[in-house]
């Protein structure tokens, strides 16, 4: 059967190693001290977990270490382990299954460039597709002619359904037209791929809530969801992205990219712990399978070399 916890400890393999790296394998089976414990301190704070998460981790080991001189790395990752668990509670997003509906259900998935925005858009046309959903693809980022044609090329190599305007063309028309189309052939999602600039554009802004708008006239409740992409190399840079976006488009859910490519995995504990907007999808590698439902267990296994004790894959 295929293993998710295997899948995320391929994909954060960078972070991983650069921990343990830092503290010259504490997590393989050798005693703590009180060198070791700074070691680690210096690692999650490189790995972007963020002060408070960092604190409460390194807090909770030195107390177990106070307690018991003969503490094993094994047992401190343990112990890591389980402040992540509770630090992270509640933040696998769900998408709803089985629920009756007249219309499809949007997601907007939004984005600057580079984040691998619309990448994400096919990967989890895809996803759906293969749990049997009807899906169309929506490519609204005409200001960026490539991403139309990249969305394209992603929907032809994957069988996806698309409705695509030409680069230039007003996106909330493209929205619109895809509703429609999507409405009219029965499908179940319709994911919007919005315009991707610098979260500090004013048009940027202005243009996602014109999309929202145009949406909302066939359909008052969409879109639905509104995911944003946020690219995992970034680190603690991302949290300010997000939050801008959040104010002014009203976030629903995180999808966290490129987390394969890089030694700062814990970027996505410090946005979730300041915003508590839901992660639903990590991006561990290019192909369209290793866009995988974020799981709360089999994140932090992986993070603190623990195998996987829930290790079954499941869908938000």
């Amino acid at each position: 059967m295929f293993s998710l916890f295997k899948k995320f400890k391929e994909g954060l393999a960078k972070t991983v190693t650069a921990i343990a790296s830092r503290t010259h394998g504490l997590f393989g089976g050798r005693k703590i001290d009180a060198a070791s414990i700074g070691e680690l301190e210096d690692a999650l704070y490189t790995a972007d977990f963020g002060v408070e998460t960092t604190a409460e981790i390194v807090a909770e080991i030195r107390e177990a270490y106070r307690r018991d001189k003969e503490l094993q790395g094994r047992q401190a990752a343990e112990i890591g382990a389980a402040v992540l668990r509770r630090v992270l509670a509640g933040s696998a997003g769900t998408l709803e299954r089985g629920v009756p509906r007249s219309n499809p259900l949007v997601i907007a998935i939004i984005g600057v460039n580079g984040s691998g925005k619309t990448t994400t858009c096919a990967k989890l046309g895809w996803r759906l597709k293969q749990e049997g959903l009807a899906v169309m693809l929506a490519a609204a980022d005409t200001f960026r002619a490539a991403a139309v044609e990249q969305l394209r090329t992603w929907a032809q190599r994957l069988d996806l359904a698309i409705v695509a305007g030409h680069p230039g063309a007003d996106a909330a028309s493209v929205a619109f037209d895809a509703w429609r189309a999507a409405k009219a052939r029965g499908c179940d999602v319709l994911i919007v791929d919005t315009a991707g600039r610098l979260h500090t554009k004013d048009n940027l802004m202005g243009e996602l809530a014109k999309i929202r708008r145009v949406l909302q006239k066939n359909d008052p409740a969409a879109p639905q969801h509104r995911w944003l992409v946020v690219d995992g190399t970034l680190g603690a840079n991302s949290i300010e992205q997000a939050r801008v976006f959040h104010q002014s488009f009203g976030l629903t859910g995180l999808v966290v990219t490129k987390l394969d490519g890089t030694s700062r995995g814990g970027a996505l504990v410090g946005i979730y712990r300041q915003l508590k907007i839901p992660i639903y999808f990590l991006g561990l590698g290019e192909q369209a399978e290793d866009l995988q439902p974020f799981n709360v267990d089999n994140y932090v296994n992986a993070v603190f070399g623990l195998e996987g004790q829930n290790d079954q894959e499941r869908s938000p």
